[in-house]
Formats: structure tokens, sequence, C-alpha cells
């Protein structure tokens, strides 16, 4: 697909960019008629249908390190990189069901704002600041990053910084427009993405079939694939032995089979869906039935994501290993993974370039609105409301909230121009799983011990946050040094470099359960009911019926995986 983008391609992708662009200025147009305060800017509040809140949590969260990491993922590893989505889905069933009631009765509007009113105003603070510099020096500038470099790589030219300037003012127009911009034009974003994916991953299986002299046949070619990539399409990993080959290991200690279910999927995919201004903002202006629809609509949508962004890298994964992909291989003598998606658009048709770039695009745009939309807010919301200028009526907390998604994007393109944080020396999907792994167990600990243990003291949260981060280097960084590649907690295999190194996931469940033993500890010493604890009830957490299917549906369409899969 470099630099051979016909006529065709231009006009479908234009047609993406001016429809897209048309539709957010009707719904602006639309909204400017019924705001009422901030709260309409930052959460369309009782304006997003369900569907439009499943959609939009589903485009804001695939991005171009979706595309480029997971389908590196399914060259390498196969199948098994799908549990990020399949478990996500289960996640958002015990999100809709326990967590939003407890949001929606509280009247939550900003993570940072729960952690306030349910343990004191100091830890909200430390919070609202950290999520702010993670959001803006970590995801925001990674998203924007990835997303140019893989666009560019795709049209194949030196057009990396009109790339990037052309994403950051896209989503800039999008986000100044306020959350229901965001949401309506994320459901066009996402039938975008979801279309233009399906005709990469319908075109990556037809690939498959030709390599073998089966014709143009797509369930051949998935068929063909299973039989010449068994190893591909297993879920769990066995635990390597002395003789294992270090792709073996290296496998492992990315998906680390059965261990992995014992915490860190769950850990870490609950901070995401659950504790992250960016995901959960879409809900938190609805009411509880809407809410939980539009929330397990995504978790529906969560498990087609690994034919989109997945079965092509393993599909390149095939071709490769059977001499398809030896142009790839030309400049270096070896293929990259994080080149999998890419090589596979190679070979799309005329139109159809045009339409993968255009999902490409969706994908990233949608992420950056939503991510700046969460800054904007928790920064209006949490810092400048509460402490800047408590005095701030509701037109100056929009437009303050617009000041801020200005400067964010600014400060990402800033950053991003020169690469000054390093991702591209990381890996932009590395770079941002290291920062956001290593705080997942303390904020999933405070956020649950605080809902469901009324004992929990403040203290006790401000412990468990430093200890999530400090156990997570411990057992990431140290831990074999100190006390031995093998105990009863881990076992720790050779890396590519030659050292010991715990699975990553596997570090994530053992430092969360130290965590909550710890906040557990620290409050028996406070009082048996602690004065901010909530009062929950039975009542709370029934779910209507058309909820109760959604829930079996996506209940037995895991378990089908699983079992065939397993």
């Amino acid at each position: 697909m470099r630099n051979d983008l016909a006529l065709i391609d231009l006009l479908v992708f234009l047609i993406y960019l001016v429809g897209v662009s048309l539709y957010g200025y009707y719904i602006y147009r639309q909204k400017k008629r019924t705001e009422s305060d901030s709260k309409d800017f930052f959460l369309a509040e009782g304006s997003l249908t369900w569907w439009a809140i499943g959609a939009s949590m589903i485009a804001s969260n695939i991005s171009a390190e979706q595309f480029i990491g997971m389908s590196g993922g399914g060259f390498v590893q196969g199948i098994a990189i799908a549990a990020y989505e399949w478990v996500a889905a289960l996640i958002l069933i015990f999100v809709a069901v326990f967590f939003m009631p407890i949001y929606l009765r509280e009247k939550i509007y900003t993570m940072p704002q729960f952690l306030e009113q349910r343990y004191n105003a100091t830890l909200s603070l430390i919070m609202s600041v950290f999520w702010l510099f993670l959001y803006v020096l970590v995801n925001l500038t990674a998203i924007l990053y990835l997303g140019a470099l893989a666009i560019n790589n795709i049209v194949g030219g030196e057009s990396f910084h009109l790339i990037l300037l052309a994403l950051a003012l896209f989503a800039l127009l999008l986000t100044l427009g306020g959350m229901k911009v965001v949401g309506y034009t994320d459901v066009v974003q996402v039938t975008v993405l979801i279309i233009g994916g399906l005709a990469t991953t319908y075109i990556a299986l037809t690939l498959v079939s030709q390599q073998f002299g089966l014709g143009n046949d797509v369930l051949a070619g998935f068929s063909a694939m299973m039989r010449d990539a068994d190893d591909h399409f297993h879920m769990i990993f066995e635990k390597p032995g002395p003789a294992a080959s270090t792709a073996e290991t290296a496998r492992y200690l990315a998906l680390p089979g059965l261990a992995m279910y014992a915490g860190g999927q769950w850990v870490a995919n609950l901070n995401y869906w659950g504790c992250n201004q960016y995901i959960t903002q879409r809900a938190l202006g609805a009411d509880l039935n809407t809410a939980r629809t539009g929330i397990l609509f995504a978790g529906l949508l969560k498990l087609i994501m690994p034919v989109i962004v997945m079965l092509p890298g393993i599909a390149a994964y095939v071709l490769h290993k059977n001499g398809g992909l030896q142009a790839e291989m030309a400049s270096t003598g070896a293929f990259n993974p994080d080149n999998a998606y890419s090589a596979i658009l190679t070979f799309l048709p005329n139109g159809l370039k045009g339409m993968a770039l255009a999902a490409l695009t969706a994908a990233i745009v949608a992420s950056l609105a939503g991510k700046a939309n969460s800054i904007s807010t928790i920064f209006t919301l949490d810092i400048y409301k509460r402490y800047l200028n408590p005095q701030a009526d509701e037109k100056q907390l929009v437009w303050v909230g617009r000041l801020t998604i200005l400067a964010a994007m600014l400060l990402a393109v800033f950053l991003t121009w020169k690469d000054v944080l390093g991702i591209s020396g990381e890996g932009g999907f590395t770079f941002i799983q290291k920062y956001t792994g290593f705080i997942s167990p303390g904020i999933v600990a405070v956020f649950v011990l605080g809902m469901f243990w009324r004992r929990t003291s403040a203290p006790a949260a401000v412990a468990g946050i430093l200890a999530g981060f400090l156990l997570s280097v411990l057992f990431n960084n140290y831990a074999p040094t100190l006390f031995g590649p093998e105990t009863v907690l881990y076992s720790a295999f050779r890396n590519a470099q030659g050292a010991y190194e715990i699975p990553f996931l596997v570090s994530m469940g053992w430092s969360f359960f130290f965590t909550v033993a710890l906040m557990v500890v620290i409050s028996l010493f406070g009082p048996r009911v602690n004065p901010k604890a909530l009062v929950l009830n039975a009542a709370m957490f029934r779910v209507s019926p058309q909820n109760t299917f959604l829930i079996v549906l996506i209940l037995l369409m895991v378990s089908a995986l699983y079992v065939k899969f397993w």
C-alpha cells in the first residue's frame, strides 16, 4: 500500500473525513440549542443513547496501538492475545452490574471525585494530578505518535509531521464540541473501523486461501490457517520447561497461561474499564439502564475486535512462513511483527485501501478525542473548579474545558514532534503498558475495597496506591535477583536479553493481592465502619431482563470461544 493510493482510495478517505466532520457539526448545532451547563459539555448528560455509549467506548479503546500491537501479537503469540479482549467483555459485565449503580447513585462525574467522596480530598488531588500526567504524557502522546507513524508507513511518504498535525487538528475539532459530539461521531468512527477492519481481514484470509491453492475462499483460508499454524490457535500456553526455545519463553512471559487469569488479566482490565475516566465518562451522564445496556453492548463488540485486529496478524505469520511476504523482508532480511497489519494492507485492492486507511484514522481520532475530553473533565471539575476558581460559573467552566483540550493537544504535538519521550525506542504498545500497568494494582484495590468494604480507611487507600506501585516495581525489576528465579509465588524465566523475568501479568496479580492485604491490615486499626463508607443494598444490583439476556449471551460466547480454542 506504499506510494500507490489510487484516486478512488483518496475519494473514499475524503468521504470519510467530510462525513464525520459534517455529522459532528450537525450534532454540535443541535447541542447548542439544549446545552445547559458544564455537565452537558463534559458528560453529554442524559443525551447519549445506549448504542452511542457502547460504540464510543469501543472507538476510544481501539487505536493504532491495537492495530499495530495486537496484530503483532497475533503474528507472534496467535489467538492467545485475544485474552485482553475477551476478558474485557467479562469485566464489562462486572462494571455494568456492580460499578455503574454506585457511580450513578453517588452522582460521580470523575474518578477523582469518587476518591474524595469515599476517602478524602488529599488522595483525590494527588490522583487528579497523577491521572493528568498519565493521560497527557503517556496515553495522548503515544496514541498521536503511533497513529501518525502508522498512517505515514501506509502512505509511504515523508509526511510524518504533516499527518501528526492533521490528526491532532481533526481530533481537536471534534473534542471542542463536547462529549455529545465525541459520543455520536464515535458511532460513525466505530462503524468505519469495523467495516474497514473486516474488509482487511477478508483480504487476509483470501490471501491465505490463494497461498495454498484454494482459490478465493475465505472459509478455506481460515481452515488452512488453522492447520498450518495450529500452535497459533490455543488460548493457554504451557509453562516452558528447561528445553524451551527463546520464542516459547517469550510467548509465555507475555501471556503466562492459566497463571495470568488468577489475577493480572482481571486487574489490568478492571482498572481500564472500571476505574478509568477515559472509558467510564461515556456512561456517567446516563440513567442506569441506558448506561448498563451501553456497556454490555460494548462487551459484545469486544468479542469481535480480535477478528479485526488479530486475525490479520496470524494471516501475516502464515504468509510469511510460506514465503508470501518476501518483499517485507527486503531491507532488513527479517520480518518485524509490528509490520504485520501494514503488510496485509499492501495487498488490498484500490478502494479498499482508502477504506482501511479511514478505519485506522477513525480509531486514532476517536481515541485522541476521548482522551482529550477526559483530560479536560478532570482538570476543569477536579482542579480548576475545586481549587483555582470555586466561584466559576457554567460558561467559564466550559471555556476552561475547551482551553484545556487545546493545551493538552498542543503539548502532545510538541512532545511527539521529535519523540521527546522516546516512544519509538520502547515501542508504543509497550510504552503505554509499562506506565499504566505499574499503577493498576493500587488503583483497583482502592476502588474495589472502597466500594464493597465499609471499613476501608483513607490511610489504607494512600498506602494502597503507594504499595501497588512499589510492589509492581519489586516484582517486575528486582524479585528474581533478591529472591531467586523460582519461589512459591512465581517462576521467572530468562528473557531475550538473558536476564530472569517474571511474567508481567503474574507480577500484577501478586502486587494486587499484597496491596489488598496491606489495606485490610491498616483498615483494621480504624473504626469498624468508616464514616465515608458507602451504604449498599441488593436492589442496586438488580438488572433488567434485557440486560440479563445480554449478560448470558456474552458469557455463552466467551465460553464457546475458550472451549473451541483452549
